[in-house]
């Protein structure tokens, strides 16, 4: 075996929980090899690169050795090494800015007015 599917090869390092979700980020270019947007059966060779954006940051990884079956998580390094910046990886625990308006119960939906109003206060903390 000289190459093998990047969706399954992206859910057996375990990157993605599920093959489907594998497949998914591909047909949703949010997967590269080699820099080039990778289609769920574009297939990946040792030494190819990988770019994953996931949320909001890029993972990278490169292919040590090929696999076909999910594998533990302590054997994941055997077979791919994580390139990602610890920048990107600081995306991941963030925190988020949230903000909570409350309406008095039984308001109903916002009006166009009301609309108005909130999008010049979000835009005032931008």
């Amino acid at each position: 075996m000289d190459s093998i599917r990047i969706d399954k090869y992206l859910w057996a390092i375990r990157v993605y929980k599920t093959r489907s979700e594998a497949t998914d980020a591909c047909g949703g270019n949010k997967v590269r090899v080699g820099g080039a947007v990778a289609k769920p059966s574009k297939a990946v060779k040792i030494g190819d690169e990988i770019e994953v954006h996931k949320g909001p940051a890029v993972l990278t990884y490169k292919v040590l050795q090929l696999a076909e079956n999910r594998m533990g998580a302590q054997l994941v390094p055997d077979y791919a090494q994580d390139l990602t910046p610890e920048s990107e990886r600081a995306k991941f625990h963030a925190p988020k800015e949230t903000i909570v308006l409350k309406r008095d119960k039984g308001a109903g939906r916002p009006t166009k007015k009301d609309r108005r109003v909130l999008d010049a206060l979000m835009d005032m903390l931008d």
